[in-house]
């Protein structure tokens, strides 16, 4: 696992080791990266159930204001920890262990860009949709990774299903504030 591009470009990550763990392949991340790649810049980037970091480790390289990661798990608090201080990123990150859901009924903070990746078919994605839309932006994205048979709704407060799209067993969905007209 490597930072794509900008300024970490070529840089290796570490990732946490068991079989619960499905870190977002490159592939993935090369076309969620390439559906937002004009709204990166100077913008804020939330990285939930983050894993190693890894996304919002690649917002930070291609620019992103800033980014907050969150994760449950204290191992993975400290690989993203590792992970941003080897790619010399530390400085506008922030990072939280602790339930996501929690961070972002909780938080202030108010986000462009919202990355989900939980644990596949179980529930946790639809959940997180309930509360994202509170801490977002106008003109901001959500994007979900999800085993491509699981089904999102088709609107989470004011945002809704833009587009999806499938790599293997992988499903990609963005959901975007409908344009004004």
């Amino acid at each position: 696992m490597r930072v794509i591009t900008g300024i970490a470009r070529g840089r290796r990550l570490e990732t946490l080791s068991g079989d619960e763990v499905r870190p977002t392949t490159d592939m993935v991340k090369e076309a969620v990266f390439s559906i937002i790649q004009f709204q990166v810049q100077g913008r804020v980037f939330l990285d939930m159930f983050a894993g190693s970091g890894q996304m919002g480790i690649e917002a930070l390289s291609r620019g992103a204001k800033g980014a907050y990661f969150c994760d449950m798990k204290r191992e993975a608090v400290s690989v993203i920890k590792k992970n941003l201080k080897e790619t010399r990123l530390e400085e506008n990150a922030q990072v939280y262990q602790g339930d996501s859901l929690a961070f972002a009924k909780s938080t202030s903070q108010k986000f462009d860009i919202a990355f989900l990746d939980p644990p596949y078919n179980k529930g946790i994605t639809e959940k997180a949709l309930k509360v994202l839309p509170g801490v977002m932006n106008k003109g901001g994205v959500i994007i979900c990774e999800t085993a491509s048979g699981e089904t999102l709704p088709e609107s989470v407060g004011d945002f809704t299903l833009d587009r999806t799209y499938r790599y293997g067993k992988i499903k990609i969905t963005t959901y975007r504030l409908p344009e004004e007209e």
